[in-house]
């Protein structure tokens, strides 16, 4: 028998046995991989920061347990003989043994749980809404995923999406930090957005590392100011280590602790708005620190799960991340109607906690939604921020826009308008509320007149 035989009937024992000791639950819930090829005794497994002993000459099978989940969630280390076949060692752990690549000799052998593509569904444009904001302040935002997979980028990009084309944030005030400094992720290259199968439309402007986040968050120290707003969110992976000690999975770096997080955070000056959404496992653990250590006047953190628990990652999108951006925008990744309209006061802006409540009322039953608020101000904080317009010109302004905005790519667009239309506009406003204050003096001056004939002097005193 050639070595290459001996080899392969060495796997396929392994394989069996590995099988075999599967509960009737397990074998249809938990996915096994094998690395094919033999560790050398002495040498150590990586489970992210756990290191696991090789005492043996080994080859190792991988149990991961829910397959569904974003790391970290429970996961299974068999390690076999690699000339018995015999399993001396099973570890308990959190995370796979490759995060940021997965070399091509690590194959599933047994895959009951598959995420699968969603097809066959019709994508259309969202319908396009006035485009012209006057903001009072600016608004920020920090996308980061750090060893991403397709679904954490997926999630950026339809935030990124959210932000430019449904609320008109400047491109140079977005910051989209993913894997190793460009739009791909772990498992192959980033071609075409599930949602509407065009080519991706973020610019990465930095690795998904802490040194990358903290760069920026640093940049942001020169430039928020009073009244301006800023948008975290958090994708990809997480850890805990025990109460209090949740953890962000960076790109091939440490790991950042919610502690280590709140505090960068308080180095920022003071302003108005933080609004945070995390999607990652044990997200819950950062709620309480960032609200302790925020500097804005309102706060608010959504998470898809508490400290103590994992989320759910789904084929092309995670669920909390994918809903909560949808209730956001107004429609799903695909251009799609909602559940249920979640302005629930129907005043046209979709508040954090609206947003919130919308992602955890439709949370796929794994997820475990939590917000966490400084005050209601805080809740009822928005994306789109404070407007000084005049609003009457809006239907004018989207009726005429229409056939612009379907014949066009939606980044061309909106550059237009940002670049020409809305200028042109504010000279207009600007002559508009001169002549609003001239008719208001002289409104006042009739009502004053009208109120007196009513009520004359001697009748008042």
């Amino acid at each position: 028998m050639t070595q290459e035989n001996i080899r392969k009937d060495l796997f396929e024992k392994i394989q069996i046995d590995a099988i075999s000791e599967l509960s009737f639950s397990q074998s249809n819930s938990s996915n096994l991989h094998m690395l094919h090829d033999v560790l050398k005794r002495g040498s150590e497994v990586r489970a992210y920061k756990q290191k696991i002993p090789v005492e043996r000459e080994t080859v190792m099978v991988f149990a991961d347990d829910a397959p569904l989940f974003n790391w970290g969630h429970p996961c299974r280390y068999l390690l076999y003989d690699a000339h018995s076949a015999e399993k001396y060692s099973e570890v308990s752990a959190q995370f796979p043994p490759y995060l940021i690549s997965t070399p091509e000799n690590f194959k599933p052998f047994h895959q009951p749980v598959r995420f699968v593509p969603r097809e066959g569904v019709w994508v259309q444009r969202p319908p396009l809404t006035c485009p012209i904001r006057f903001p009072v302040g600016e608004r920020y935002a920090i996308l980061f995923a750090g060893a991403s997979n397709n679904r954490h980028t997926n999630d950026l990009e339809f935030l990124y999406r959210t932000l430019r084309c449904h609320y008109g944030f400047r491109d140079d005030h977005i910051f989209a930090l993913n894997y190793d400094g460009t739009i791909n992720y772990n498992g192959g290259p980033a071609t075409t957005w599930p949602g509407d199968h065009t080519a991706y439309q973020m610019p990465v402007k930095g690795k998904g590392t802490r040194a990358d986040l903290d760069a920026v968050l640093d940049e942001l120290k020169a430039r928020l100011k009073p009244d301006d707003l800023l948008l975290i969110h958090t994708n990809n992976h997480g850890g805990n280590d025990g109460p209090g000690r949740s953890y962000l999975v960076t790109y091939s770096g440490p790991e950042y602790y919610a502690a280590d997080f709140a505090n960068k955070l308080a180095e920022l000056p003071r302003y108005d708005t933080l609004m945070v959404m995390m999607e990652q496992c044990f997200a819950g653990g950062f709620n309480a620190p960032i609200l302790a250590r925020s500097t804005a006047s309102k706060t608010t953190v959504a998470s898809a799960a508490v400290e103590s628990r994992s989320s759910i990652g789904g084929a092309d999108f995670d669920p909390f991340a994918r809903d909560w951006i949808a209730a956001m925008t107004g429609h799903t990744p695909y251009g799609t109607a909602l559940a249920f309209n979640p302005d629930t006061d129907a005043n046209g802006k979709i508040y954090a906690e609206e947003a919130f409540w919308y992602a955890d009322a439709v949370h796929d039953p794994y997820d475990t939604p939590n917000f966490s608020e400084t005050s209601e101000a805080a809740g009822d904080t928005y994306l789109g921020q404070r407007y000084i317009t005049l609003w009457w010109y809006c239907p004018l302004v989207t009726k005429y826009l229409e056939p612009h905005y379907l014949a066009m790519p939606a980044p061309e667009f909106y550059d237009k308008v940002n670049a020409r239309l809305e200028p042109a506009l504010r000279k207009i406003e600007q002559q508009l509320d001169k002549s609003s204050s001239a008719l208001r003096s002289d409104v006042e001056s009739q009502i004053q007149k009208m109120i007196e004939e009513v009520f004359p002097a001697k009748a008042a005193a």
